[in-house]
């Protein structure tokens, strides 16, 4: 992995609060932007994405893509599509992903790749990579299910000054 530029680390304590994360964070995306995310299965990757569609003012409900691989969801208010793909029934690296054309929708759109690592960096230098982990704690304690610990990476120029701690 590239080292990142920047890098913040910030502690997520239910669905709810990861969902507030994605639109906090939509308000720092642009056109052109790449975010990866990484996270085991259930770790709240798609539901970040659901809060980037909800501050991006995009149209159509943030689902997994799982099955369709990719979705392009227009923005109700001028601002950049949200392309929503999941990698993970992709095999290959950037020779598949390239079958999506998000070489084409990235200068115009927010691309969001779940499942991305070693399949999408090739796009571009610069770009998010937002890794996912759920808090091991005691198991008695049923609220440590939804804790996560979500590390913005800023990778390239493009986000070298940003302000990944999103206060």
């Amino acid at each position: 992995m590239d080292t990142p530029h920047n890098q913040a680390t910030l502690a997520v304590d239910s669905p709810e609060r990861m969902q507030e994360l994605g639109r906090r964070l939509a308000k720092r995306l642009r056109p052109g932007d790449l975010v990866m995310l990484t996270g085991e299965l259930g770790a709240g990757k798609t539901t970040l994405t659901r809060g980037l569609g909800e501050g991006l003012g995009v149209r159509g409900a943030v689902t997994s893509p799982t099955f369709v691989i990719a979705r392009v969801h227009p923005s109700l208010v001028g601002g950049p599509a949200l392309v929503h793909v999941d990698a993970y029934r992709l095999g290959g690296g950037l020779e598949e992903m390239e079958d999506l054309d998000l070489d084409v929708s990235l200068p115009d759109s927010v691309v969001v790749v779940e499942w991305g690592d070693g399949k999408v960096e090739e796009l571009t230098d610069d770009r998010l990579h937002v890794l996912i982990h759920r808090v091991v704690g005691d198991t008695a304690d049923t609220d440590d299910d939804d804790r996560r610990t979500v590390i913005l990476n800023g990778i390239g120029a493009r986000w070298a000054d940003e302000d990944l701690r999103l206060d």
